[in-house]
């Protein structure tokens, strides 16, 4: 059985990475609505990039969040 530090650390590491592949996936979205001339969809896109981004400096200890 795993320490449960170790478990965090493996826990951290997955929700990191997950939220990368989001932001990826969200940059690519933005690029698509872009190319569409979706301006709404774009600012909304990139609202939840920066939410992303926000989310994973929490989860890597930062304490980045909504301006604080």
């Amino acid at each position: 059985m795993a320490p449960k530090a170790a478990e965090k650390d493996t826990d951290r590491s997955a929700s990191l990475e997950n939220i990368a592949f989001i932001r990826q996936m969200l940059a690519e979205l933005r690029q698509v609505a872009e190319r569409e001339n979706a301006e709404m969809l774009c600012y909304l896109i990139e609202m939840a990039c920066v939410e992303a981004g926000d989310l994973q400096s929490r989860i890597d200890g930062g304490s980045v969040g909504h301006g604080n």
